[in-house]
C-alpha cells in the first residue's frame, strides 16, 4: 500500500557539479523563500506563471519569498500549451532581462510543465544561463517535467523540437497543489507515474493497479517520490539522453503526435495523451510478437479504469493514418530517418528500438482503426 505522510519526502538528483533535491510534500510554497534563499542566495528573483496559477497560487509565493528575504517581480502568461512557443518565450526572456537580475539572480517556475518548460528554457539562454527553480504546481509536472532539466518549446514542426538541457537548483512540489487542480489534470498527470512501472517496476505497477481510481483522489506524495526517485536515477545515469534516459519517452512518440495533430489546443492534455500512448506502445509492442497480449490488456484496463484514452477512438480530434504518421516522422527521437520507439517485453520491460519498419507502422495504425488521412 502506498503510504502517505505529512513530512516531505526528498529525493536527491546527484549530478557531478549540479546535484539538486526535490522536495515533496504538503505546505512546500509557504515555505519556499527560505528553501530557496538556502541554495540560491538571497537574490533577486522573476516568478514566471500562467493566468490560472496565479489566481490560486501567486500571492502566497511572494509573501513567502518576501520572508526568505527574495525580492521578486512577477511575469504571468498565458494558461496552455499556446504559451510553449516563440513569442511568449522572447517576452519571458525580455521580462528577466526587464527585471534587471543579474546572471547570478534566479528565476522561479510556478506552474505545470507549460510554464517549467518555458521558464527553464528562458533561463537557459538569458545571460547565457541563469539559476532557476521548479515549484510544479500540477501531478504531471510534479512527476516528471520539473525533474530533469529538459526544457523547450513548440513549433509547427512539432513538440519540444527547440530547447536546452539546463538543470533546475531545487524543486518544491507542494502536493497541497494538486487540491486546486481539476480531476481530469490529476487523472492526465498520473499516466506519468503508471508510466514508471511500466518501464522496469513491474511492483510499482502491481501497487497502483491494485488501488484503481483511489491513488488519484487520495495523497499522492508516496507515488511522486517513487516515479522521482526511478527518473533521478535514469537522469543521472543518462542526463542528455544518449542511451538509458530514451526509456522515459514510453508512449510518447504516439502523444507528441497526437498533441501535434489536435494542434496543441486543449481537447486532449499531454498526460491523456501519454496514457493513449502507453497503451498503443504496448499493443504495438504484441503486434510485433514482443510482448504477452495479456501484459497489454492489463495495461489498457487500468488506465482505462482510471479515465484515460487508451484508443484512437477515445481521442475528441479527427485523426487520419498518414497525418500521425509524419507527426511520429518529425519526433525529435527519430535518428537518421529512423523513429526509435520505446517497446517492451512486458510490464517492467521497457527498451529502445532501433526503428519499427514504416509499412509495419501504417499496418498498426490501420489496424488501430485510423482512416487514410
Amino acid at each position: 500500500m502506498l503510504k502517505t505522510s505529512e513530512t516531505p519526502h526528498r529525493v536527491h538528483v546527484p549530478l557531478p557539479g549540479r546535484a539538486y533535491d526535490v522536495a515533496i510534500g504538503p505546505g512546500l510554497i509557504s515555505g519556499a523563500g527560505e528553501e530557496i534563499a538556502r541554495v540560491c542566495g538571497q537574490r533577486s528573483a522573476l516568478v514566471v506563471t500562467d493566468t490560472a496559477v496565479a489566481a490560486f497560487h501567486l500571492e502566497p509565493l511572494m509573501h513567502a519569498l518576501e520572508r526568505g528575504g527574495i525580492s521578486a517581480t512577477t511575469h504571468v502568461v498565458a494558461e496552455g500549451e499556446a504559451s510553449k512557443a516563440w513569442q511568449p518565450l522572447t517576452a519571458t526572456v525580455d521580462a528577466i532581462l526587464d527585471a534587471k537580475l543579474e546572471r547570478r539572480d534566479v528565476v522561479i517556475a510556478l506552474g505545470g510543465g507549460v510554464v517549467g518548460d518555458l521558464t527553464g528554457f528562458a533561463a537557459a539562454i538569458a545571460r547565457r544561463g541563469m539559476p532557476f527553480v521548479q515549484i510544479p504546481t500540477t501531478l504531471l509536472a510534479q512527476v516528471d517535467s520539473a525533474v530533469g532539466g529538459k526544457t523547450g518549446i513548440n513549433t509547427a514542426h512539432g513538440k519540444n523540437l527547440v530547447g536546452a538541457f539546463h538543470q533546475p537548483k531545487l524543486v518544491l512540489a507542494d502536493t497541497d497543489a494538486l487540491k486546486t487542480l481539476p480531476e481530469r489534470h490529476r487523472r492526465a498527470g498520473y499516466a506519468e507515474i503508471v508510466k514508471i512501472g511500466l518501464i522496469n517496476d513491474p511492483a510499482f505497477f502491481a501497487r497502483l493497479e491494485a488501488l484503481g481510481a483511489r491513488v488519484i483522489r487520495d495523497d499522492l506524495a508516496s507515488a511522486i517520490a517513487t516515479a522521482v526517485a526511478a527518473k533521478a536515477k535514469i537522469v543521472v545515469a543518462d542526463e542528455e539522453e544518449a542511451g538509458e534516459r530514451a526509456l522515459l519517452n514510453l508512449g510518447h512518440t504516439f502523444a507528441h503526435a497526437v498533441e501535434r495533430c489536435a494542434g496543441y489546443d486543449g481537447r486532449i492534455v499531454h498526460g491523456e495523451a501519454v496514457g493513449l500512448g502507453l497503451a498503443l506502445a504496448f499493443r504495438l509492442s504484441v503486434r510485433l510478437g514482443l510482448c504477452p497480449a495479456e501484459d497489454a490488456a492489463r495495461v489498457a484496463a487500468h488506465l482505462k479504469a482510471v479515465g484515460l484514452p487508451t484508443n484512437f477512438a477515445d481521442v475528441p480530434v479527427p485523426l487520419g493514418a498518414e497525418a500521425v504518421q509524419h507527426a511520429m516522422n518529425q519526433d525529435k527521437k527519430v535518428a537518421d530517418g529512423i523513429i526509435r520507439f520505446v517497446l517492451t517485453r512486458g510490464i517492467g520491460e521497457a527498451f529502445v528500438s532501433d526503428g519499427v519498419p514504416p509499412e509495419d507502422i501504417a499496418a498498426f495504425l490501420a489496424a488501430e482503426g485510423l482512416a487514410p488521412s
